[in-house]
């Protein structure tokens, strides 16, 4: 090896390594970037409220306190309610969505009918009908059906609004599945119905994984439609409780009551997500590359 090529050989391997500090060095920032206001959330709702509260900022906690938290439950019918009402609302939407989007996706990807294309094109072009514009039909829905004011209502809407980008997704998966395999399972004596629930689901779970990720993040965060067919303290959800506390009475903010909110509303997104990230991210892959 002569001079010059071992020369070479050090130049590149400095770039390598320069380029990759200056990489994760890029990565770090946009975490602190992104982590920060949760760390700050979580901070200030542990802090005394007169250090919550004061201006400019404080920095630690001089104390760890839970009187925010305590002094968020006063609120209305209660933290405890808004909790129950989000997650039974939550809990309902992605089982709906999962059930009718697999089921769907299942048909739009193994079944021939007519105008299949088109009605598949269809569901699609629901997603750019803005919320906003069928505010005041979605309404009278409910309240001809008795189910406005009332969780499972509420939970249809959001079922609604979350079947589209649901049905994409569980078709995609669908398709990613080698047909040969449905083709053994039925000569092994499989119905349909069978070879869904046997064959199918366990490989396209990554996709209802996402779609149930999706539902949930919607229906959890969700605050127009609550805020609309609800009203009754008692019914709403936790994000209506958020905006009680930013609110506040003559418009002063409680801010270490709701930092304690934004900490309690952001833990159930953030443990889902690191629990099931795996598999979220193998769901918005599957279809992109057929089997």
């Amino acid at each position: 090896m002569t001079a010059h090529s071992l020369f070479l050989g050090r130049s590149l391997t400095w770039r390598r390594l320069v380029s990759r500090l200056l990489l994760y060095l890029v990565f770090i920032s946009l975490a602190v970037i992104f982590l920060f206001p949760i760390t700050w959330s979580v901070i200030t709702s542990v802090k005394p409220p007169a250090e919550a509260a004061a201006i400019p900022p404080t920095g630690l906690p001089s104390r760890i306190t839970w009187d925010n938290y305590l002094k968020l439950n006063e609120f209305g019918a209660g933290a405890g309610r808004y909790l129950f009402n989000s997650i039974s609302v939550s809990v309902m939407t992605v089982v709906g969505t999962i059930i009718l989007s697999t089921l769907a996706g299942y048909g739009f990807s193994r079944f021939s009918f007519p105008a299949k294309g088109a009605l598949f094109l269809m569901i699609l072009a629901t997603l750019m009908i803005p919320f906003q514009s069928i505010l005041t039909p979605l309404f009278l829905i409910l309240t001809r059906l008795k189910l406005q004011n009332t969780l499972p209502g509420l939970a249809l809407v959001y079922i609604t609004f979350q079947l589209p980008f649901g049905v994409f997704v569980m078709r995609n998966s669908f398709d990613t599945v080698p047909r040969e395999l449905e083709e053994a399972a039925l000569l092994d004596g499989c119905s349909s119905v069978s070879l869904l629930y046997r064959v199918m689901l366990p490989i396209v779970l990554p996709g209802i994984i996402t779609a149930g990720i999706y539902a949930f993040l919607n229906a959890w965060n969700e605050f127009l439609a609550a805020l609309i067919f609800m009203n009754q303290q008692s019914m709403f959800t936790f994000p209506i409780l958020l905006n009680s506390v930013n609110t506040g009475l003559y418009g002063a903010v409680d801010w270490g009551a709701l930092q304690a909110g934004v900490t309690i509303s952001i833990l159930p997104s953030i443990l889902m997500f690191l629990v099931l990230q795996r598999y979220y991210i193998q769901g918005l892959t599957g279809g992109s590359v057929k089997a």
